[in-house]
């Protein structure tokens, strides 16, 4: 009786996760179909507009672009070169040098011929101590603040006490935009009145060819947990997240390309400082903006390109997506009012389960079913009909997603040009459900754990920086 229950058992959870990836996976599916209809419709709305007569309108909110940099010598002064620039009618750059222990303020200060300025800062956001702010002689829109190390959150809210402009886009010091970006991310502040962020697409930079005057050969990368990223960053960066906006659900406005209105960011207190001080921040906007049933819209641009370094070395990706798997519990813990309640509307009652059950949960599931899998392959219980189909769930339908991903993008922007690279990219979907993925699930496994135990910091991020 004992063993007729336990195999019961067994067969009842392995059915149960075979539903589990199915729901997943058709899901994803989905939202990648939905993405790619959605991208479609704004690439015709585009063709039919005129991109100089937007530069020339009288109603282009002006911008300050906010650079947090730690330790960042390796790449900041390309970095800053590209956005000072970028097309837009009137933009502001102000890069946060955050207590580097390197040359990063150095190598800004010789490249730019910067010198101290008398400007003074209001704390309206509270920030570390700020050592000193300079200001070039010859590029009036630069300003440069020398701070003390207080993280991301507190350059971020010291880069917002400096912002003069209504709009403020926050990145990343090793960024590159590419030279439309800002003019195509901002198009929505533009055309809806009720717009409150919105997000760019980033894209590995690893493999491309950078030269003075920006990205001039975009390439697959040479190494192979690089490659695997493009294929991930497609997946989840544009069509994921693509679909969740046409949705009317979109939770993540990356770090690294981000634009919001700069009166709502005061109003909810800045940045907090969290482990994803990014994802918490627009989670607390919606959660803001939906108790007190104001109308608003967070958008996705599926065009304007953020080109970012990805790491290239397993401990350095290990601690990325632990870091990531932190922030995502942490802030979804924060606002666990929001969990299935009807009053945040798709919000309360799709984007937290979603990101719940298929994001934050997914670790332990997955691990959980290759577990039960060779638990039962051990002990000769292994269900035949359900062994093919979890083979199938767990693995091909990974590979049908990520190739359709690829597929679409090549359909919509063709970034690669070369049939050498597409071949690597389709060869990469496959490849990564074969060791990659497996990877990664128990990286995210740990970063549950380390969560739990109260775990905080980043960690050592390795660059190798922007080579021309």
């Amino acid at each position: 009786m004992i063993d007729r229950l336990l195999t019961t058992l067994l067969l009842m959870n392995q059915w149960g996760i075979l539903l589990y990836f199915l729901a997943m996976n058709v899901t994803h599916f989905v939202l990648i179909i939905r993405a790619y209809l959605a991208t479609r419709r704004y690439l015709d709305e585009s063709e039919v507009d005129q991109m100089e007569d937007y530069f020339d309108s009288i109603h282009v909110k002006p911008i300050t672009l906010i650079c947090p940099a730690y330790n960042e010598s390796g790449g900041v002064v390309a970095s800053v070169n590209s956005l000072l620039g970028l097309r837009y009618p009137e933009f502001q750059v102000v890069v946060v040098n955050d207590g580097s222990k390197d040359d990063t303020l150095d190598k800004l200060i010789e490249a730019f011929r910067l010198r101290p300025s008398h400007r003074v800062i209001r704390q309206t956001l509270p920030s570390a101590p700020v050592r000193c702010v300079y200001e070039s002689a010859f590029l009036p829109r630069l300003v440069v603040v020398d701070k003390e190390n207080g993280g991301k959150a507190d350059a971020l809210n010291c880069g917002l006490n400096v912002a003069a402009y209504p709009l403020v886009c926050c990145m990343d010091g090793d960024s590159l935009l590419e030279h439309d970006a800002l003019l195509r991310v901002t198009r929505p502040f533009l055309d809806r009145p009720n717009v409150v962020a919105t997000a760019g697409v980033i894209r590995p930079l690893n493999g491309c060819k950078v030269t003075p005057m920006g990205i001039r050969g975009i390439h697959m990368p040479e190494n192979w947990l690089a490659r695997m990223q493009v294929v991930e960053y497609l997946r989840s960066f544009l069509f994921g997240r693509m679909g969740l906006s046409d949705l009317g659900s979109l939770f993540i406005v990356s770090g690294a390309f981000g634009v919001f209105r700069k009166d709502l960011l005061m109003e909810v207190g800045g940045f907090h400082k969290t482990i994803g001080e990014d994802f918490e921040l627009v989670v607390r906007l919606h959660h803001h903006l939906k108790a007190q049933g104001r109308p608003y819209q967070v958008v996705m641009v599926p065009d304007p390109v953020c080109w970012t370094e990805v790491p290239e070395d397993a401990g350095t990706l290990k601690r990325q997506r632990n870091r990531w798997q932190r922030g995502l519990l942490d802030s979804l813990w924060i606002h666990r009012e929001m969990w299935f309640n009807a009053e945040f509307g798709r919000i309360g009652l799709f984007s937290m389960p979603y990101f719940l059950v298929f994001e934050a949960a997914a670790p332990l599931i997955e691990t959980l079913g290759y577990g039960f899998f060779f638990y039962a392959l051990y002990q000769g219980r292994v269900h035949g009909p359900f062994a093919l189909a979890f083979f199938c769930v767990a693995l091909l339908l990974g590979v049908v997603n990520s190739h359709v991903a690829i597929l679409l993008e090549q359909i919509t922007n063709h970034p690669y040009q070369r049939l050498r690279d597409w071949a690597v990219l389709l060869l990469c979907g496959i490849l990564e459900n074969f060791g990659f993925r497996q990877r990664t699930l128990l990286w995210r496994l740990k970063g549950i754990l380390d969560w739990y135990r109260g775990k905080e910091g980043w960690g050592h991020m390795k660059r190798k920086g922007i080579a021309s």
